[in-house]
């Protein structure tokens, strides 16, 4: 590599073979637990939570490290309130006119519709936005790169860290997304890439049985 400043690489713990299976297999089987929520309470979250589980996501790996994200917390009933009513209406469109007949054919096993009360009820939602230019330093337009799969990575890694916490999560994505940069008061250099629905599930919260079927291993790996 080219000269550069740097620093040893963070100590990792020296497992054995045994443990470092054990441990994968552990963190498989509380990470299988996790699943989209529909339901929610309004019992409050502390804030900590939510700021450690954004810490944890801005770690992730991403382009040239300018860490291209921004995460909008929206606690405010007012503007939840708004934000339903923008993608309710985004969402009524989708169900009677826009969505393709074979995609809304893809929905029903999970019976999704236009309502989303939980855009109200849920304690927080965390608005993520794609940055196209920024850089590592407060005030720089400098041109961020693999915009789209670092907030991926990032957003990832923050419902995990939610999981890890005990919280609920759903992602929501209405179509399209613009309204949510002035609700937000976010600049129009930024996208909108999706709805971070963050909260404590309801008693009587249910999953579709649909949601559980998850592909085996040899559907979704191969080995070379």
């Amino acid at each position: 590599m080219k000269p550069h400043e740097t620093l040893p690489y963070t100590a990792l713990p020296d497992y054995s073979d045994a443990e470092r299976i054990a441990r994968s297999q552990a963190f498989y089987e509380a990470i299988k637990s996790r699943r989209t929520c529909r339901y929610f309470t309004d019992e409050p979250v502390p804030r900590a939570v939510i700021e450690n589980a954004i810490l944890a996501a801005g770690t992730a790996p991403n382009g040239a490290n300018h860490q291209p994200w921004h995460f909008a917390v929206i606690q405010s009933p007012e503007k939840k309130k708004a934000l339903r009513a923008a993608a309710e209406d985004e969402e009524h469109a989708f169900y009677e006119s826009k969505g393709s007949e074979e995609w809304l054919e893809a929905l029903v096993p999970l019976g999704t519709d236009a309502d989303k009360p939980f855009l109200e009820t849920a304690p927080y939602l965390i608005v993520i936005f794609g940055q196209r230019k920024g850089g590592i330093n407060p005030g720089e337009m400098k041109q961020n790169y693999y915009v789209s799969e670092s907030v991926g990575i990032a957003t990832g890694m923050l419902i995990t860290a939610l999981h890890d916490a005990g919280l609920a999560t759903l992602t929501h994505t209405p179509n399209p997304m613009k309204f949510l940069n002035q609700l937000c008061d976010r600049p129009n250099n930024e996208k909108p890439m999706m709805v971070l629905v963050v909260g404590k599930p309801s008693a009587d919260a249910t999953i579709p049985v649909h949601a559980t079927i998850k592909k085996p291993l040899d559907a979704i790996s191969s080995w070379l």
